[in-house]
This record gives C-alpha cells, structure tokens and sequence, in this order.
C-alpha cells in the first residue's frame, strides 16, 4: 500500500470517528451524517487504485456506485418518516448481506492462512444473519407477523442448527476448502437470522434493529481483517462497538437482559395477561375546547411522544403547539422514552425533523422526577411506554419495564385515534385512572385544533 493511500485511509478512518461523535446529538446529527459520508468516499476512492481490475470491471464498480447513489437518494427523498425503521432494516440488511458476499467470494476466489479463512467465516455468518434478520424485522415492522411465532422445543433446535453453523466453520477453516460446502453453511446461517427474529415481538424491534446493526459491524470489521483493508476495519469495529453499546443501553431502559429479548418472546400475551386494565374502570373523553383550556392556563406542560404521532405525521403540529404554549409562558418539554417508536431514536428524528429545539427534550430519567409538579401532560401516540402495569402488575410481560410515570401528573390528556393496544398486546391502565382524560381522533387533526383553540383564547 502506498503512502497516500494509506493516508486516504487514515483521513476517511478520522472522518468516521467525527461522525459517530457527531451523530450523538441531534444538534449535530446533520453534520455527523455528511462527515460520515465524506469519509466514506475518501475510502472508496482509495481502495480503487489497489483493485487492478480491467476496464469492463472498473465500468461495472462505477455503474454499481451509481445505482447506490441513486437508490439511496430515492430513499432518503421518498420515504416517509413512519417507514424509516423499515429502511433501516432494509440498509442495515443489505451491509451485512455485502459483508458475507464479500468474504464468500474471497474464500472461493482465494483461500488463505487459516487465520484468515477463521476471519471470512465469521464475516459470511454474521453478515448471513444480519441479512435474514433484517428482512424478517422488515417484515415484522410492516405488520406482518408482529407477534411472537414459537413452537415447543425452538430454544434447543436454533441451538442445535448453531452447534451445527459452528461444527461446519470449523470443517471449512481447518480442512475442507468446498464451495458447496460453504454455499450450505451460508444458507443455515440464513436460516438461523430468520429463526432468531421470529420468535421476537414487535415491541422489541428498536433492540433487534440495534443489535443487527451491531452484528453487520463486526461483519465489516472481520471483512476488513480478511481482504487487509484498514477503512473497513475501522468502520466496522466503530459500527459494532456504537451498536452493542446502543443495545445495552435500550435493555437497560427497558430492564430486561439481552438473552430475554432474544429468547424472551416478549408480546406473546395470552387472553388473561392482555386483559390486565383496572377493574371497575372507565375511559373519560374530553373535548378539544375543554383540553386546550387546560393546556392555556397551565405553567408546565409535558408531550410525550409515540408511534400513533409518527403515524399522523403530527410532528409539525405539535411543534406548533409548543411554540404557541411557550408563547403564552407555559413551560413545555418533550418526554423522550428510550424505545418509544420503532427504531433506536424514532422521536428524536422525527421531532428534529420539526424543527423541535433540542432544548426541549428530556430523557426519562429527567423527566419522572418533576412529573408529579407537572400540570397537564399530553399523550400522543404513545401506549406502553406511559402503562402504569409496568410497576404495578407482576404478570404483565412488560412489567419491570422502566416508563414515563404520566399517571402522577395532575392532568393526563391522551391522543388516541381509538382504544387500540400497543405493540405489547395489553390494556393501558393510564386510560382508566382518574386523572387521565382521552381525546379522540386522529393525532394530527386533534393538535392542530389544539392550536387553534389555543390561539383563540
């Protein structure tokens, strides 16, 4: 490797660790993106001149950076913000599908020490079950087979099929040199992404979209170790590592373990569990009118969002709300729930989109404290993030689960298109209390009244 080339590495290997940094914020989430990119052209760039490849391949690689350009152009423009997690499934899927591809192909092609051969069958299975995985979280976040799927006995039969991935790794790396036998291990490790997103509910699709993407990291990190490419290594190693700590942090708000969301089932609630509202309770509606008076006469107001806003694309709207309550000296914050959504940051980008200053969201840990001093607290969207089961019924599947204590404010109002449940599959005991009053219709009509009223008093 050349010293520029080598250099070119080293500058896109900087420009990736800015952008992760970067990217922590949504101040500088903008910033970090372009840097991140940049950083990625300064390393393709530099991997052309080390291909030696024939103008016919050369023209094949441009036409393939150019259908890449295109395609996620079209994505970025197109998509709507309530299927984004779907595209990052989708992106995040095909990394890691790339990332098998690449090592497979090395492996025929040439075969190396072992050593190395050990890094490219780790790169095939892990970037085989982030592509299988992937498509299945696809699928589940679009509705498909959003619940549990399980039957007696899969713990010890996906165990079995792993033993059975790593039996085969071994074969490969110490003596059989076998293309079908490599095309066989790829599809068992195919199989095993499918069977290990499948038993895993929609609730906890934010986690596994996390977790995959960490997967397709270290698939790139041990692809750069195979094919001795420096910006690779890099890339992923910052990739695998971001997305683990991302994961354990998701968990951790959630108070389950990784083992349990994986192995867990959790949204497999049966009759009984899913019937768990206070008895003797009652849903109270409230009127536009009636919320927006409350909201104009109250000192601090809370909005806590959910999937039901990303729907409505009421974002805006609830921008517009805060502004106009901010403008009359009420104090307004957004709670942020850690897995509020259907993707790691699902509310954050959607309210950045809204031109919601940063200064306005809270985490919730911030937030639970000051909850019992706040006046109104507006629910929009959101179910189980905001279920008081979650510290009050030992048979709920998401009890232990850390949420936003909505109920101890003096008024909760909540934006419900209907008494539809969350992605857990339970009632919400918050929609029975006495404090809690329910506004019914579509999210984006109901603030945009809201704001309207708001204005006229």
């Amino acid at each position: 490797m050349s010293t520029p080339v080598a250099l070119a590495f080293l500058a896109a290997s900087v420009f990736f660790i800015i952008g992760i940094k970067l990217l922590s914020s949504p101040k500088t989430a903008r910033a970090g993106n372009l840097v991140a990119a940049a950083g990625m052209l300064i390393a393709l760039l530099a991997t052309l001149p080390l291909l030696h490849v024939s103008a016919f391949n050369a023209t094949l690689i441009v036409g393939g950076i150019l259908v890449g350009l295109l395609i996620g152009a079209v994505g970025a423009y197109r998509v709507k913000m309530t299927e984004m997690p779907q595209m990052v499934a989708l992106f995040n899927g095909a990394g890691g599908g790339a990332a098998a591809l690449v090592t497979a192909i090395e492996f025929v092609s040439h075969g190396t020490s072992a050593s190395f051969i050990v890094a490219m069958l780790f790169a095939a299975l892990i970037g085989a079950v982030s592509f299988s995985g992937s498509i299945i979280a696809f699928a589940k976040l679009e509705g498909h087979f959003e619940k549990p799927i399980t039957y007696p006995g899969q713990q010890f039969s996906n165990g079995g099929l792993l033993l059975l991935i790593a039996v085969l790794r071994i074969v490969l790396a110490v003596s059989v040199h076998s293309a079908p036998l490599l095309v066989f291990f790829l599809v068992l490790a195919l199989v095993f992404g499918v069977l290990m997103v499948l038993p895993i509910g929609g609730a906890d699709m934010p986690v596994v979209i996390s977790l995959l993407n960490s997967f397709t990291g270290l698939a790139v990190a041990a692809d750069g170790f195979a094919i001795s490419n420096l910006a690779l290594i890099v890339a992923g190693t910052l990739v695998g590592s971001s997305g683990t700590l991302l994961t354990l942090a998701m968990c951790k708000a959630m108070n389950r373990p990784v083992t349990n969301v994986l192995f867990g089932a959790f949204g497999k609630v049966n009759g009984e569990a899913a019937s768990t509202a206070e008895s003797g309770g009652s849903v109270k509606p409230i009127q536009a009118d009636e919320a927006a008076l409350l909201l104009g006469v109250a000192q601090h107001v809370v909005i806590v969002p959910g999937y039901g806003l990303a729907v409505a694309q009421a974002q805006h709207q609830a921008r517009q709300l805060a502004d106009e309550l901010i403008s009359r000296g009420v104090e307004v914050t957004f709670a942020i729930h850690p897995v509020a959504g259907r993707m790691p940051g699902h509310m954050n980008v959607l309210l950045a989109e809204a031109n919601v200053p940063y200064e306005l969201l809270v985490e919730m840990e911030t937030i639970n404290p000051e909850m019992s001093r706040v006046n109104v607290c507006l629910v929009v969207g959101a179910n189980d993030v905001v279920n008081p089961a979650a510290h009050e019924d030992k048979s709920s599947p998401i009890y232990g689960m850390p949420i936003i204590e909505a109920e101890k404010a003096n008024m909760v109002i909540v934006l419900k298109r209907s008494m539809g449940k969350g992605f857990a599959g339970i009632e919400n005991r918050l929609f029975v209390r006495d404090n809690c009053r329910m506004l019914f219709g579509d999210a984006r009509a109901s603030l945009q009244e809201l704001v309207t009223l708001v204005k006229a008093w």
